[in-house]
């Protein structure tokens, strides 16, 4: 209104004092004045990997992410500014993570890296976010190393997965007791040859060794991470002839080797125990499941065996049409941990979320006692629901799942960390 109307209409006039003087109340007491800038969107960058092989990875953390992300927007998210998800293939080439990430930050305007890669990518995602210091929440890659090693781990920096080292350790206590019963002293591994691979076989060949010393590891493979034929990599174990097979193959990779292991009767003739196994994604893509293959739990309805979890199961399934995976609860729960920084601190900037990240609790329907904490020693998360059983043909696929002792993993965590002079 102008100076001239405001003089010629007085009740105008009035009315644009009172609004005023209402305004500076509003201002006085606390409220804020909503503008442009303070409404925008938060912008998160997600580098994964969307196609080739294994896109079911991408696929299923991107649906896993979404079913917190839609409660937190639904709900008006941090003081009306929306979570805006900017999602890149990085087609599972680190090289690739590394400059979609990289461009996600300078290019689209993201002010935080959600990371969905493999542990393949997840180092070169890490190495963007030392560079150019955001907030980045690893979701997806369990090679310990990445947050437990000092030279590596960044302040910025925090996993929201299960862990290799975690995974070795329930997994070497149950392979012990199931070899000790059925007199498997005879073993070898067939692993991805990447850094998660070799680092959480090795893990578990210690382990299984530190339980029931009397195990003879007699050889081992290495076929390349998305290798397509697995025929070499079989001929050499069965000349071999072990009595227990170790492997942490996952996804696609796994799938593969099963189907083909299967022609060659190669689980007919070893005990086979596959940390990967339990996992919607390979437990409905092979051909013929072989029954009574040991597996630690990736994600499966039926473990933890709670009313959070099928519930979760049900709404993801009922949503996308498929079942979740064990990148889908971890994606959820890295969500889960950003959005509660967020509301904790009322705010998006990458230093105060790093702060309340450290040592946080949430409730989750994916705890061991319906708990994750983020560790704040090595920002990463430990509690959650770990375990392991064996197969059946059909649904549920892991009947019964013996669940990992917390207390022993941690005690024997810290005992390798110490000999590995990563305190």
């Amino acid at each position: 209104m102008s100076k001239n109307e405001k003089q010629q209409n007085p009740i105008a006039r009035r009315r644009f004092l009172k609004g005023a003087t209402a305004l500076g109340g509003a201002a006085a007491l606390g409220f804020p004045m909503i503008s442009r800038a303070q409404a925008k969107t938060i912008k998160v960058g997600m580098p994964t990997i969307l196609s080739g092989r294994v896109a079911q990875l991408g696929i299923s953390s991107r649906n896993g992410m979404m079913m917190e992300l839609d409660k937190f927007n639904a709900a008006g998210g941090l003081g009306g500014r929306k979570i805006e998800m900017v999602v890149r293939d990085s087609k599972g080439q680190p090289q690739e993570a590394a400059r979609v990430s990289r461009e996600l930050i300078n290019s689209d305007g993201c002010e935080i890296l959600f990371d969905c890669e493999a542990s393949s990518g997840a180092f070169a995602v890490h190495e963007v976010a030392r560079d150019l210091g955001v907030l980045c929440i690893h979701n997806i890659s369990e090679t310990s190393s990445l947050s437990a090693d000092p030279k590596i781990r960044i302040p910025n920096a925090f996993r929201v997965t299960r862990q290799g080292v975690h995974d070795s350790i329930a997994g070497g206590s149950y392979a012990a007791a199931v070899a000790k019963a059925k007199g498997l002293r005879k073993w070898m591994t067939c692993s991805p040859d990447y850094a998660y691979g070799r680092d959480t076989t090795a893990q578990f060949a210690e382990y299984l060794k530190l339980f029931y010393p009397e195990v003879e590891m007699v050889g081992e493979a290495w076929p390349k991470l998305f290798q397509p034929d697995y025929t070499e990599v079989i001929t050499k174990i069965l000349q071999a002839k072990p009595q227990a097979l170790y492997s942490c193959l996952w996804g696609g990779d796994l799938t593969s080797y099963i189907d083909q292991g299967n022609i060659y009767a190669l689980f007919g003739a070893t005990e086979f125990f596959a940390v990967n196994m339990a996992d919607y994604t390979t437990l409905t893509a092979v051909k013929n499941l072989p029954t009574g293959i040991h597996s630690g739990n990736r994600y499966v309805k039926t473990f933890p065996r709670t009313p959070a979890n099928a519930a979760w199961a049900d709404a993801y399934r009922a949503k996308y049409k498929d079942y979740p995976t064990n990148w889908s609860w971890e994606a959820a729960t890295g969500m889960h941990f950003l959005v509660a920084a967020m509301k904790k601190t009322n705010s998006a900037d990458g230093k105060k979320l790093a702060e309340a990240l450290r040592g946080m609790k949430i409730e989750s329907p994916f705890g061991a006692d319906g708990t994750i904490t983020m560790r704040a020693e090595d920002q990463t998360t430990i509690g959650y629901a770990i375990g392991w059983g064996t197969t059946i043909s059909k649904e549920p696929y892991i009947p019964e799942i013996k669940a990992g002792d917390w207390k022993q993993i941690l005690e024997l965590e810290l005992d390798w960390k110490k000999r590995n002079n990563y305190l």
